[in-house]
C-alpha cells in the first residue's frame, strides 16, 4: 500500500511498502523519473519539454555513473566541462541542461515527494542539490544566440525567392515529379517572410486562418493572418495572435497558391494551407531541408536559416519606418527589448539615417533667415 501525501510524483505513489526490488537502484531511479514526469504533467508542461528534460537527466546519470542519491557538485562540473570542451555545445544549451538537472534535484529534495527519506532508508544516502551559482554559467545578457544568425539583406532575399521560383520552372520543364512541392515551398517561404512567422507557425496554418481587414480592404480576403500556434510560454498552450497584411504581393502569392496550384495536390482535401504530397500537412523537417538546399546552392552561409526570414521581416519593417510598437505586436513579442534583438538594421540604413540627420543640421545652420543681432 502506498505511503505519503499522494502528491503527483511522490515516492509513496510509485513504490510499495514491503515489496523487495530485484534491481533496487535501477528501479528506484526509474520511479524517480516517472514521478518527475507526473509532477511536470501536473504543472501542464508540454510533452516535448518533459521528454527533453528527462533525456538530460539520464545523460548526466550515465556520464556520472551514479544515481541521484550519490550525485555531488563535482560530478556536474565534470559533465558540463565535457559538454563544452569535448562535445562543443553552445553556452545556452549547457545552461539549459544544468537548469534541467537543478529542477530534478529540487523535485527530489522537496519533502513533499519523500524521495530523500526513501533513499536514506534504502541506500543510506539521500539526494542533494548539485547545481549552484558557483558551478554553472550565469545568464548575463538577453541575447546569447549564435552571432552568425542574421537577417537576409534585400538582395539575398530576392535571390532566394528567385531561385525558388526557378526551381519550380526547371522541375516542371524537365518532366520530373515534385514541381507542386517546389511551388508550395516557394510560396511558403514568401508567406513566412510576408507575415514574420516562425517555422511551426507557418506550417500549422489552415485555409480558414485568413480573413478580411475592414480597415485595409485592398487586401481582400487576405487582410489578416490568424496565427493559432504561436510560441507558448512554459506550461501554457500555444499563444494565438493576428498579423495584419502589410504588403500587397503576399495576397497575390496566396491567391495563386490557393486558387490555382493547391487544388492539384494529392492531399488538397486537407484543411492545411500547406499539404504534403503524402500527408495532410507539411513537416518541419521538409521545410528545413528545402531551405538548406537552396541556401547551399546560392552559396549563403549557415547563419541564414528559416528564422532569418522572421528576422528579415522585423528588420525591413523598421528600416522602412514602421512604428516599432506595431512591429512588436505583429511578431507577438511581449517586450520591446525582444523585438530589438531581432532588429538587424543594416549599415546601409544607418548610413542613410546619419546622412539625413547631418544634412538637416547643415541646412538649418546655413538657412538665409539666420541673422546676427
Amino acid at each position: 500500500m502506498g505511503r505519503g501525501s499522494g502528491a503527483p510524483g511522490s515516492a509513496g505513489l510509485l513504490l510499495v511498502d514491503g515489496v523487495s526490488l530485484l534491481r533496487p537502484e535501477e528501479q528506484v531511479f526509474g520511479a524517480m523519473c516517472d514521478g518527475w514526469r507526473a509532477q511536470q504533467l501536473a504543472r501542464n508542461l508540454s510533452f516535448s519539454t518533459i521528454d527533453k528534460r528527462l533525456a538530460t537527466v539520464r545523460a548526466f546519470t550515465g556520464h556520472a555513473d551514479a544515481y541521484p542519491w550519490a550525485w555531488r557538485p563535482q560530478l556536474l562540473d565534470e559533465w558540463l566541462a565535457d559538454l563544452r570542451s569535448v562535445r562543443g555545445l553552445r553556452r545556452s544549451t549547457i545552461r539549459n541542461d544544468s537548469t534541467s538537472i537543478a529542477a530534478f534535484c529540487d523535485y527530489l529534495t522537496d519533502p513533499a515527494y519523500e524521495w530523500a527519506a526513501e533513499c536514506e532508508r534504502r541506500f543510506g544516502m539521500h539526494p542533494v542539490q548539485v547545481v549552484h551559482e558557483w558551478n554553472t554559467a550565469v545568464h548575463a545578457q538577453d541575447a546569447e544566440g549564435d552571432p552568425s544568425r542574421r537577417a537576409f539583406t534585400l538582395d539575398e532575399l530576392q535571390a532566394l525567392f528567385d531561385y525558388a521560383d526557378d526551381q519550380v520552372v526547371w522541375v516542371r520543364n524537365a518532366g520530373r515529379k515534385g514541381w507542386l512541392a517546389a511551388f508550395r515551398d516557394a510560396a511558403l517561404f514568401k508567406v513566412a517572410y510576408g507575415y514574420g512567422l516562425r517555422r511551426r507557425e507557418v506550417a500549422m496554418l489552415d485555409l480558414i486562418d485568413f480573413g478580411a481587414n475592414p480597415h485595409a480592404r485592398e487586401f481582400g480576403d487576405f487582410g489578416v493572418c490568424r496565427v493559432r500556434f504561436g510560441k507558448a510560454r512554459k506550461g501554457s498552450p500555444p499563444k494565438p495572435r493576428s498579423v495584419l497584411t502589410v504588403w500587397g504581393w503576399t495576397t497575390e502569392i496566396l491567391q495563386q497558391w490557393i486558387a490555382e496550384v493547391r487544388p492539384l495536390m494529392p492531399e488538397a482535401g486537407s484543411p492545411a494551407l500547406w499539404p504534403s504530397e503524402r500527408g495532410s500537412r507539411i513537416t518541419l523537417g521538409t521545410i528545413n531541408k528545402r531551405l538548406t538546399d537552396y541556401r547551399k546552392a546560392l552559396g549563403f552561409g549557415p547563419g541564414l536559416d528559416f528564422h532569418s526570414l522572421r528576422r528579415s521581416y522585423v528588420t525591413h519593417l523598421i528600416e522602412a519606418g514602421w512604428d516599432p510598437l506595431f512591429v512588436q505586436q505583429q511578431v507577438g513579442h511581449e517586450h520591446a527589448s525582444t523585438t530589438s534583438i531581432y532588429t538587424c538594421v543594416s549599415s546601409d540604413f544607418r548610413t542613410r539615417t546619419l546622412r539625413r540627420a547631418l544634412d538637416a543640421t547643415m541646412t538649418a545652420a546655413t538657412r538665409p533667415e539666420r541673422t546676427t543681432r
